[in-house]
C-alpha cells in the first residue's frame, strides 16, 4: 500500500458499456497499491463500484466482462418486458449481479463505503442510496428510462441516476474523501444515436427523447463538476462508436481505455495522496 495515503474517493460515472472503463481504473490502482476509501457511482459506475466494495477483484470483473462480451451471452440476459415499463425486465441482469458479483448484500456489509446515485421519478431529483439492499440500489441507479423498468426502493420509484448527477464527485467528497478522482465516460456527442436496434425496438418516437436526455446529461455533468470539482478528472478515450448499449461486445476496448487514462494520471495521483498526508 502507498505509505501515508490520504483518503481516496472515486466518483464513477454512468455510461452503459462505456462504464466498463472503470474496471481499467481499478486494475491500475490495485497494481500501484493504492487503497480506495470511498466510492460513489451512477449507473454502471455504481455497479462496478459496489462489486469492488463487495470484494470482487478487477481481474475477476474483467474476466466476467470479456465473457459477457460474447453475443450469445449477452442475448441470454435479454428478458423482454412490456414497452410501457421498459424494453427489458432486468431480472436476468439482477441475477447476474447477485451470482457473479456478490451484490446480494446490504451496504453495511460492504468492505468500502459506497453510494449509488439514482433519480426520484415523482420528485424529479437526485437520490443517494447508502443503506439497505445493494442490488436494489444499483438496479435503480442503472434503470435507463424505457430500457429497464424503474425500481421501488424504500417506497420511492427510482430510475437511472445519470439524469441529474452522472459523475457524483460531490457525493464522494461529502463521504469524507480528501482526494477525489472522477471518471466521465460519456462523450459530448449523443451516444444513443449509434444504437438503432435499441431505438427501433423502443419505438422511433423515442429517438428525439434519447437525444435530448444525452445532451441534458452532458450539460448537467459539466455544471456539477464545476460546482464540485474533483482533484483529478479522467475522461478515457473511448471510441465514439462504442455505444452505451451495444458496446458490451467491445468490453476489452473500454477496459483498456480506462487503464490507459489512469496510468497517465498515476504520477499526479500518487503525489496528491502523499502530499501532507497524516501518519
Amino acid at each position: 500500500m502507498v505509505e501515508n495515503q490520504k483518503k481516496l474517493g472515486l466518483a464513477l460515472g454512468g455510461g452503459g458499456a462505456r462504464g466498463l472503463a472503470h474496471i481499467g481504473l481499478l486494475k491500475v490502482l490495485e497494481r500501484a497499491g493504492i487503497r480506495v476509501d470511498y466510492l460513489a457511482g451512477t449507473s454502471m459506475g455504481s455497479i462496478v463500484g459496489a462489486a469492488y466494495a463487495a470484494g470482487i477483484s478487477p481481474a475477476q470483473m474483467e474476466q466476467d466482462a470479456l465473457k459477457l462480451s460474447r453475443k450469445r451471452n449477452l442475448v441470454r440476459l435479454a428478458d423482454f418486458g412490456s414497452l410501457r415499463r421498459g424494453l427489458l425486465q432486468g431480472q436476468r441482469v439482477r441475477k447476474l449481479l447477485v451470482e457473479s458479483w456478490g451484490l446480494d448484500k446490504t451496504f453495511e456489509q460492504l468492505n468500502i463505503p459506497v453510494a449509488a446515485v439514482a433519480t426520484h421519478l415523482r420528485g424529479q431529483h437526485s437520490v443517494v442510496l447508502r443503506s439497505g439492499s445493494v442490488v436494489d440500489a444499483v438496479m435503480a441507479s442503472s434503470a435507463f428510462p424505457s430500457v429497464f423498468p424503474p425500481v421501488m426502493v424504500n417506497g420511492d420509484l427510482l430510475c437511472d441516476g445519470f439524469i441529474f448527477n452522472n459523475v457524483p464527485a460531490d457525493i464522494v467528497r461529502e463521504m469524507g474523501a480528501q482526494v477525489v478522482v472522477a471518471v466521465d465516460v460519456i462523450s459530448t456527442k449523443p451516444l444513443v444515436e449509434e444504437d438503432p436496434e435499441i431505438i427501433t425496438q423502443t419505438a422511433e418516437a423515442n429517438q428525439g427523447l434519447y437525444q435530448a436526455i444525452m445532451m441534458m446529461v452532458a450539460e448537467a455533468t459539466l455544471d456539477n463538476l464545476r460546482s464540485s470539482p474533483p482533484d483529478i478528472l479522467l475522461r478515457p478515450v473511448i471510441p465514439p462508436d462504442l455505444t452505451i448499449f451495444l458496446g458490451f461486445t467491445r468490453a476489452a476496448e473500454a477496459i483498456a481505455a480506462g487503464e490507459k487514462a489512469t496510468e497517465s494520471a498515476l504520477p499526479r495521483l500518487l503525489e496528491m495522496l502523499q502530499q501532507n498526508a497524516k501518519t
